[in-house]
């Protein structure tokens, strides 16, 4: 995000009688707001210069905003936040295992949502601006190859494995801290860059995940361990490799 320019939002929402205030408080608030009645729109205004943040209701006609935030996540690596009549846990979870940076549940109170847009924001602007010299360096363990840059796991034969944006960011997390033990409540907020909350299956199902990935046998896992009562490690050495610049 250049800044010297506005913060750009997209706003994905099919109730004009919500979008069209809430378009222009932000507008007021010094963003720089696009709307969408749908996801098909929402995927048409992403085609091109792709917004900073998406604020994606996710109850639409035709394709939801979990379909949606799955597109946007895995293919532009935009940070999402839902807008959401849903209440329940489990509809939080499967938007956070989805790659959602946050939630808000509505009715909310706008003041609130735009906290909630400038955390993300600063968390991705530190993410994308660090200066620490090894930042982009791969991770190699066991043969296994982590490329941050291109998100791109690779295993010990030389194929690529496909990683969700979450499953990402929860290896990324456990090579950024090998034979540590790491609680549930740190890897939610290693991984949703968001302050620890109650909803511990969403860590447990995102192990379940990469483990179905990267492990020989999921019912004996040896990267990717539980520590009864304390969280997960991963059980190897990591090793920081430069990228290859010329691939």
């Amino acid at each position: 995000m250049d800044d010297s320019q506005d913060p750009r939002i997209l706003l994905v929402d099919d109730e004009p009688t919500l979008r069209e205030p809430l378009a222009e408080y932000l507008g007021g608030q010094g963003f720089a707001v696009t709307e969408a009645d749908s996801a098909a729109a929402a995927r048409a205004a992403v085609t091109g210069d792709a917004p900073d943040l998406v604020l994606l209701d996710i109850m639409m006609p035709g394709e939801d905003g979990l379909s949606l935030c799955r597109h946007l996540v895995e293919t532009r690596q935009i940070p999402v936040i839902f807008l959401t009549a849903r209440g329940e846990a489990t509809d939080r979870i499967v938007g956070l295992e989805l790659g959602a940076d946050d939630y808000v549940v509505k009715p909310f109170e706008p003041r609130e949502l735009v906290a909630r847009i400038r955390t993300v924001l600063r968390r991705v602007a530190r993410s994308d601006g660090a200066d620490t010299a090894m930042e982009d360096w791969n991770y190699r363990f066991e043969g296994w190859t982590l490329d941050p840059l291109k998100r791109k796991l690779t295993d010990p034969e030389g194929v690529t494995v496909p990683l969700s944006t979450a499953e990402f960011r929860l290896l990324r997390a456990l090579c950024d801290h090998p034979r540590q033990v790491l609680d549930r409540d740190l890897l939610l907020d290693l991984v949703q860059g968001r302050t620890a909350n109650p909803f511990d299956r969403a860590v447990d199902n995102q192990v379940s995940r990469l483990r179905r990935k990267i492990e020989a046998d999921t019912s004996n896992p040896q990267l990717v361990q539980t520590v009864r009562g304390g969280g997960y490690r991963l059980a190897a050495s990591v090793e920081r490799i430069p990228p290859d610049r010329s691939a």
